[in-house]
Parts: structure tokens; C-alpha cells; sequence
């Protein structure tokens, strides 16, 4: 009632009409109503676009592989759900333990390879880490059938078996962000059940493992609303980025629809699109499968925080995983709520750094250092160290100003020997050849 009640209100807020809004007002009699018609152009053109299937106005400056997704590197795998990049160094040494970033599959993975001074890919290649990350084929209808399964074995698994052939006898640092953390965290709690110890650490990203309180997104996943989408996917073999982003827009209705509106169709100017809201823009597809999976077996069930969650037929726990964990959390997230993230302390008994900064979902993990205004708070609990309840973290964690970023690879380099000479790109010899220049062709899709 609460949320449909906001809704409502922002709706019919004053300030969404011409006649009540005092800076529209203003500025409709200082420019005679020029506004109004720029805003009527701005509204058609956005109607046409939207009725074409065309990107909204200004995402053509960022072209992928020519404005944005330009760290250097090589497509060194493809199979029919992924590519995997291999970046190339920019350091004479480097860790010897390289990094495999695993993105969530719901957006393109360069949200993490944005302009090159927001990019956190190039910034760890920059601190002498030798970084891998999955770039996700966008199915379509043929694959349907895709489930979790599937994107844990030609998914998280091949990229696994791909940097183990590349850089041999070396542990791997795992990253995953969003849902990629949570396959992540699925996978490493099959791995540790099953005696594989090519992990030397976990890195969740906005991730959650227990979906007990998922927030106001729990508002539309439901027994219902799964079965309505389950019948809307039986139809075209997948969930549409729109039907994805409608459900987001809701959640932030004031940000990205009403004060838009104000904006662009009463004020009349446009707003100046960023890398973020290009990337945002440029939107991705689930399989039918795998997105009912997802939502049953996680959001309706919880089956992975009870230790239900089966991986090759037998169940897993996160409390398995007993590397050391790095996770972080943002402050106003609606869609891994950061309260749900730091369930994780529930979960594991394992060392846990945990990170709560600034920003929204993306925003707070996209926060590049001297980015002004950031802040973080940072604690990490020793293995088997009793429980902190979240306000009391919250208020007990030490605050640090700007990037949490620079924290994490001092994490990692503790965590790392001593600096090597880099490897190869790639390794055709094993079966791993430099099939194409980053970022690949499945991200183009």
C-alpha cells in the first residue's frame, strides 16, 4: 500500500503540470513558451524513437569498442553463452594471481569497462592485476532452454578452466557483480563442497545470497506475477530488457520518470546522457528458463541461504566457502538492498571484508576515485568472529572519503604474491587462442 500510495502521489504531484510548477511557469513567460515547444519535440521524438526501436537521443556518442568498453584486450574463448576477455597489461609486473570478473548476465558486463576514467577493469589492470572478465551472449528465443545449469557450466566453470590453462599453477581471485555474484557465490559453494581449491578469494559486488528481504523489488515477484512472466516467456522464449527496465523505473519513478518529464517535455532542455545512462539504455534479454529458475529457486524460495540450492544434483552452502570474501553493499540500492547483502555474515563463517558506500546500485559500485562526495565504510570480521547486527555495523565501521575502490586492491594485493612477469594473451597450445580484439562481438548484440 505504501509503495503503490508513492506512486500515486508522484503522479499527481503539482509539480508535474505546466500550470502549477513555479520554474516551469517562470520560464514559459520568460521564453514565450519556446520551452513548451521544445519539449513537444523532445516528446516526439522520444515517441519515435521508442516506436522504431531506436536508443534514446545521445547514446550515439557512446559507441561500444569506440567510446566506451576500450581497455585493451582479447576475446581468448567463445562458446555459445559467453566470451571471454583477457586484458591486456599496462604494468612490467604484475600480481601473479589473476582476477575473473563474472558480471550479471541481466545487463552487459561494461558497466565495469565505461569511459576510460570510470573504468574498473582498466583501473585493476592499472594496479598490475591480471584481469579475465565474462562478456554474456544476449539470447534470444533459441534459447530458451538456458538455465542457472548452464550458466554455471559454459558460464562461470569454462571461464575458470579458461584462466587455469592461461595462467597455470596460480590461485584465482573471483569477482561477481549483481546476479553474477550470485551464480559466483553458487559456485564456489559447489567448489568448496567438492574439494576445488582454484579460489583464493570471493569478491561479491551488490550481491545477495539471501533473498529473505529483497526490498521493494519483492513488490513484483510474487507466486503471481512469476506465473504471469512464466506464460508471457512460453511465448517468446525470454524476458525483454523493457519488461526488465519498467519494473526499475518504478522503483525510482521520481528519478527516472517524473523530474525527466519536468525537464525535458516542460523545461525543454535536454538532459546530457552519460556513459552510465548510454549503457543503461543499451539493455539485455533472459532466457525463460533460467529467469523462472531465478526467481523461484532465489527470490520464492531462498533456497541457496537454506542450503537447498542444487548444483549437479546435490544441494551447496555458502557456508562451505572459507577463503576470504570481500563484499560491498550501497547505500541506496533498490535492487540488492545492502541490509540483504550483508546476510552474508549469516552465511559464512569465513574472514568477510564488508564495504558499505555511497550510491545507488550501479552508481556505488561505478565510482571511480576523485569522484567527489563519495564516501565508504569498511570492517572486516575475522574468521569465526561473532555477529555484528547491520545498524551496529553501520554505526561502529570506520568512514573513509571517496573510492572504495583503492581499498579493494590493497585487499587483494595482501592476498597476492609477490609481482611476476605478465602472461600471455591467451594460450593456444591448451585449446585458448586470441580469437578477436576486446570487447568481443557478443556485447554488440
Amino acid at each position: 500500500m505504501a509503495f503503490g500510495a508513492k506512486q500515486w502521489l508522484e503522479m499527481v504531484s503539482p509539480t508535474n503540470s505546466a500550470l502549477f510548477n513555479p520554474v516551469v511557469l517562470k520560464k514559459t513567460i520568460e521564453e514565450q513558451g519556446a520551452n513548451l515547444a521544445r519539449g513537444m519535440s523532445n516528446f516526439l521524438d522520444d515517441l519515435r524513437r521508442q516506436l522504431s526501436g531506436e536508443p534514446p537521443a545521445g547514446t550515439e556518442n557512446f559507441v561500444v569498442g569506440r567510446d566506451v568498453a576500450v581497455t585493451e584486450g582479447k576475446v581468448v574463448l567463445r562458446n555459445q553463452l559467453i566470451e571471454l576477455i583477457q586484458y591486456a597489461p599496462t604494468t612490467e609486473k604484475v600480481h601473479p594471481e589473476p582476477i575473473l570478473i563474472i558480471p550479471a548476465w541481466i545487463m552487459k558486463y561494461y558497466v565495469l569497462d565505461l569511459s576510460p576514467h570510470n573504468s574498473l577493469i582498466r583501473y585493476l589492470v592499472a594496479q598490475g592485476h591480471t584481469v579475465f572478465c565474462i562478456s554474456w551472449k544476449n539470447p534470444d528465443a533459441d534459447d530458451r532452454d538456458l538455465g542457472m545449469d548452464e550458466y554455471l557450466e559454459f558460464g562461470l566453470h569454462a571461464a575458470l578452466d579458461a584462466v587455469t590453462s592461461i595462467v597455470p599453477e596460480q590461485g584465482i581471485h573471483a569477482a561477481g557483480y549483481c546476479l553474477g555474484g550470485t551464480l559466483l557465490s553458487i559456485g564456489a559453494s559447489a567448489m568448496a563442497r567438492d574439494g576445488d581449491t582454484r579460489l583464493v578469494s570471493v569478491s561479491l559486488l551488490a550481491a545477495q545470497t539471501d533473498f529473505s528481504e529483497p526490498g521493494e523489488l519483492g513488490l513484483f515477484i510474487n507466486q503471481s506475477q512469476v506465473a504471469l512472466l512464466e506464460a508471457s516467456m512460453a511465448q517468446t522464449g525470454f524476458l525483454s530488457s523493457s519488461q526488465m527496465s519498467g519494473a526499475f523505473q518504478l522503483l525510482r519513478a521520481y528519478d527516472l520518470v517524473w523530474s525527466r518529464m519536468i525537464d525535458e517535455y516542460l523545461l525543454g532542455d535536454r538532459r546530457p546522457m552519460t556513459d552510465l545512462m548510454a549503457w543503461n539504455a543499451d539493455g539485455t534479454r533472459l532466457p525463460a528458463k533460467m529467469h523462472s529458475q531465478y526467481l523461484r529457486r532465489l527470490y520464492l524460495n531462498n533456497d541457496l541461504s537454506a542450503g537447498r540450492y542444487p548444483v549437479t544434483g546435490r544441494p551447496v552452502s555458502v557456508g562451505n566457502i572459507t577463503v576470504p570474501m570481500f563484499c560491498v553493499g550501497t547505500a541506496s540500492d533498490h535492487i540488492a538492498p545492502w541490509r540483504s547483502v550483508y546476510k552474508l555474515h549469516l552465511l559464512t563463517s569465513a574472514e568477510l571484508t564488508f564495504v558499505l558506500t555511497t550510491g545507488g546500485h550501479n552508481g556505488g559500485i561505478v565510482s571511480e576515485p576523485g569522484r567527489g562526495k563519495r564516501r565508504y565504510q569498511i570492517h572486516t570480521r575475522a574468521v569465526n568472529e561473532g555477529y555484528m547486527a547491520p545498524d551496529e555495523w553501520q554505526a561502529t565501521a570506520q568512514t573513509h572519503p571517496d573510492s572504495w575502490w583503492p581499498a579493494w586492491s590493497a585487499w587483494l594485493q595482501e592476498r597476492s604474491g609477490d609481482v611476476v612477469a605478465p602472461p600471455l594473451m591467451g594460450s593456444e597450445s591448451n585449446g585458448y587462442p586470441t580469437i578477436c580484439d576486446a570487447p568481443g562481438e557478443y556485447v554488440r548484440s
